[in-house]
C-alpha cells in the first residue's frame, strides 16, 4: 500500500484598515493523519519538531511583513510632514497605544 501524505497548515492572517492584508503559511507533511493514535513516539516527536519549525517560519514571515508596513507608515508620515519619534516607535512596537489625552 503506497504511503499517502497528509498536510497540516500553520497560518496567520493580518488585516488592517490602513495596509494591505496578508497571510503567512507553512505546511507540515506527514504520512499519518494528525491526530492519530497510530503515531509512534518517533512520529509524534518528528511532527512536534516540524510544527515548531513551521511556527517559527510563520512568525518570521509575519515579522518581515509587519516591519515592511511599519517602514511604509513612517515614510508616509514623513512625506506628510510629520516627525517620527524613533525611540517611542521602538518602545511601542507591536503594542496598541492609547493616547493619554484620550484616557
Amino acid at each position: 500500500m503506497p504511503d499517502s501524505k497528509n498536510t497540516s497548515v500553520v497560518s496567520a492572517t493580518y488585516n488592517s484598515p490602513a495596509n494591505e492584508s496578508f497571510t503567512a503559511t507553512s505546511n507540515i507533511t506527514t504520512t499519518t493523519p494528525i491526530p492519530s493514535a497510530a503515531l509512534s513516539l518517533e512520529d509524534k516527536t518528528k511532527f512536534l519538531q516540524d510544527l515548531r519549525a513551521s511556527v517559527a517560519a510563520v512568525q518570521d514571515q509575519v515579522n518581515k511583513e509587519l516591519t515592511q508596513r511599519m517602514d511604509e507608515d513612517k515614510a508616509r508620515e514623513v512625506a506628510a510632514g510629520a516627525t517620527v519619534d524613533e525611540a517611542k516607535e521602538e518602545e511601542n512596537y507591536g503594542e496598541e497605544v492609547v493616547d493619554e489625552d484620550d484616557a
